[in-house]
């Protein structure tokens, strides 16, 4: 007994005195850091003995308050975590996984562009607004108290891509309006003054103080819901007052400092690794260390980065969470993600009739698009003036228009829709999934890491982009599958650590994009995915190989596909060597994404849809569905590639954009199917 009350002492003492001093040790390097040196003496001769001079004053009005905001945010952000992570009983859960960051930044930004002010108490309501409401929505399209751990950050990471997409279309269309955004968007903790602490103080004391309050209610709460209902607690609304304290909290970050994502997954596990379990005490421990997370991190930032051209330290939480995101993954690989978890059907409307029509109808829509698409543009054409453009010698200035800048688009458009949905059939029918796809897996996020670090760090051409693109994806892939290999390429933990993998790359994304000064509408764009100015060239040396030798193998193995969709114990049964043949077969998927990937960016959604869209018309096993697939994900990028420069002329929108905001909302629409409360 008194072995374990010594224990609980040193843990206490570990956790806060030890805590305290780590804090005033990064503190004091905090403030010395920056690009003009002040000594130590002088730097506490401003704290404890102010004068009128400008070391002094650089140290109490910018240092200082960057410092204290450091301190505050992280704090705020890690009692957000522990809330939302028990709220949901989700190990998984944070303002970042669920998407309540990004419902909260979208809000701010669309506020910045259409609303007159977006500062202070404005600025906080509506980033609250948006994260409420974001909350609701993964909360409601998760399962409600049925939700799963994998199906609520999934359904947090398509919002995410949603409200991403929503926001990089008004930084692109309104490049001017946002220009100051991009960094804030990326979470930074500069400071100019004390006016940012100012506001952010006594909203963080409150917070902490109703968590403080809740703290008794949230441990009865944690003992299950009929307990919790037993004892006399009101379930739902406890639920209400913890989800609306933990987005309160995340808003009076975002509104200042912008979306600064893991540090509510890390430091709440922190202190539960620890072994605390009363939530009085891992609130405080959660608030102490995640202040010294994000300030560590931002001492991080500044060491990696000394210049003026300032590293966001969201994107350094990012980096070091990510793998934090993928390790808590791991150790509960064998728990908590079984395969029921991702039942997501498409459900059926296939008839008889549907089927024998299905590929010649797909085929002839196919076909009627690309007309469409070359006859449209901001020149319109007739598509009798189309036909004849493109068969017959006419006018000069339209043939050039038709043949050498609109078909090639499309074509390039078509190809590539074809590899991502072929892609998304291969990995949702070999990893039985249906949530699988080139996204999901973490391969486009690889894509752009490597197509990035081509241009940027390795200072080559960009004709070596595409290559640097295929490398990425063929590493990201190999990075999951190695740490799924354990656990037999389990789906929803390839879900997940795809997931993991992908927040990786975006943070080594934002990272290379801000230190390589690179303009952000164009950065943008390339990321979102475009078909932009592609011509023959990119359709003749990226696509046309990949076609003619990676399509039809993968025909040739579609029974092995068709076979593990079966099931592990069937495919056994019938002589098939499970591992080998998914490991193959999803490096195959991988390679025909990564070539898509190469030519037209990180496009995500195609290779999840267009396959569960050919299932709905056809049934889940159809000798038919591969090419039904294919076809619909020809269709849908060349739909997308037709609006995207249609829609809002003379400016472009990226194919990417325009497809995540019709994807997203259709695979939420397959998520709410699946539960028991719907919308």
């Amino acid at each position: 007994m008194n072995i374990l009350k010594d224990s609980y002492i040193w843990k206490t003492v570990l956790t806060f005195g030890g805590g305290t001093v780590l804090l005033l040790l990064l503190l004091f390097i905090h403030l010395q850091q920056g690009s003009v040196s002040i000594p130590a003496a002088i730097m506490l001769q401003a704290i404890f003995n102010p004068q009128d001079i400008i070391e002094h004053h650089t140290i109490r009005y910018l240092r200082m308050p960057r410092a204290m905001m450091g301190v505050l945010a992280g704090g705020a952000l890690a009692v957000s975590g522990v809330l939302l992570q028990t709220i949901t009983k989700n190990p998984l859960a944070s303002a970042s996984t669920l998407g309540i960051h990004s419902g909260s930044y979208f809000a701010v930004v669309f506020a910045s562009v259409f609303m007159t002010t977006t500062n202070g108490w404005s600025g906080l309501l509506i980033a609250f607004t948006g994260g409420v409401l974001t909350a609701f929505l993964v909360y409601t399209l998760a399962g409600v108290v049925h939700a799963s751990p994998v199906k609520m950050v999934l359904a947090g990471m398509v919002i995410t891509m949603m409200f991403s997409a929503f926001t990089s279309l008004l930084q692109i269309f309104f490049e001017n309006e946002t220009a100051g955004l991009f960094l804030w968007g990326s979470g930074t903790l500069v400071q100019n003054n004390w006016s940012g602490v100012q506001f952010v103080l006594p909203f963080t004391v409150i917070g902490l103080f109703v968590s403080m309050l809740i703290a008794k209610s949230l441990d009865i709460f944690q003992l299950g819901d009929d307990v919790a209902k037993g004892l006399g607690q009101n379930v739902q609304l406890m639920r209400i007052a913890a989800v609306l304290v933990a987005v309160f909290l995340t808003s009076v970050t975002v509104s200042v400092v912008g979306p600064i994502g893991f540090v509510g997954l890390i430091a709440p596990h922190l202190i539960k690794l620890l072994g605390f379990q009363k939530h009085l005490v891992i609130i405080l421990g959660s608030f102490l260390w995640g202040a010294n997370v994000l300030l560590g991190a931002d001492v991080l930032a500044r060491v990696i980065d000394p210049s003026f051209s300032e590293l966001p330290v969201g994107a350094i939480t990012a980096f070091i969470g990510a793998p934090w995101l993928i390790w808590l993954i791991m150790k509960k690989r064998n728990k908590q993600y079984s395969q029921k978890d991702t039942a997501i059907l498409a459900g059926q409307l296939y008839t008889p009739t549907l089927q024998k029509w299905m590929l010649p109808t797909l085929f002839i829509i196919a076909i009627i698009t690309l007309f469409v698409g070359v006859a449209t543009g901001n020149n319109g054409m007739e598509l009798y003036q189309t036909f004849q453009a493109i068969f017959y010698n006419q006018d000069p200035f339209i043939k050039d228009m038709a043949l050498d800048l609109r078909l090639p688009r499309l074509l390039v458009a078509a190809g590539s829709g074809i590899l991502l949905a072929i892609s998304g059939y291969i990995f949702q029918g070999v990893l039985r999934n249906p949530l699988a796809d080139p996204s999901v897996i973490g391969i486009t996020s690889g894509a752009g890491v490597g197509a990035l670090l081509f241009l940027y760090i390795g200072s080559v051409s960009a004709v070596w982009m595409p290559l640097g693109a295929f490398l990425g994806a063929v590493i990201a892939f190999l990075i999951v599958m190695a740490l799924a290999y354990k656990a037999d390429f389990q789906p929803a933990l390839l879900a997940l650590l795809g997931i993991g993998v992908s927040a990786f790359g975006s943070a080594v994304i934002q990272i290379i994009v801000v230190q390589s000064d690179m303009a952000v509408a164009s950065a943008l764009t390339w990321l979102s995915g475009t078909t932009y100015a592609t011509s023959w060239t990119e359709l003749v040396y990226y696509l046309l190989g990949p076609l003619v030798i990676l399509v039809p193998l993968v025909y040739i193995v579609s029974d092995r596909i068709h076979t593990l969709a079966l099931g592990d114990d069937t495919a056994k049964g019938l002589g098939l060597a499970v591992v080998k043949t998914r490991f193959y077969m999803a490096l195959l998927a991988s390679l025909v994404a990564a070539a898509s990937v190469a030519t037209v960016g990180t496009i995500g959604f195609v290779g999840l849809i267009a396959p569960h869209v050919a299932r709905l018309l056809l049934g889940p096993v159809h000798k038919k569905l591969l090419p039904a697939t294919a076809l619909l994900g020809a269709v849908f990028l060349m739909i997308a590639d037709v609006l995207s420069r249609t829609l809002l002329v003379p400016k472009e929108i990226p194919s990417g954009i325009i497809v995540a905001i019709i994807g997203a909302p259709y695979f939420l629409w397959l998520m709410n199917r699946s539960n028991k409360w719907k919308f």
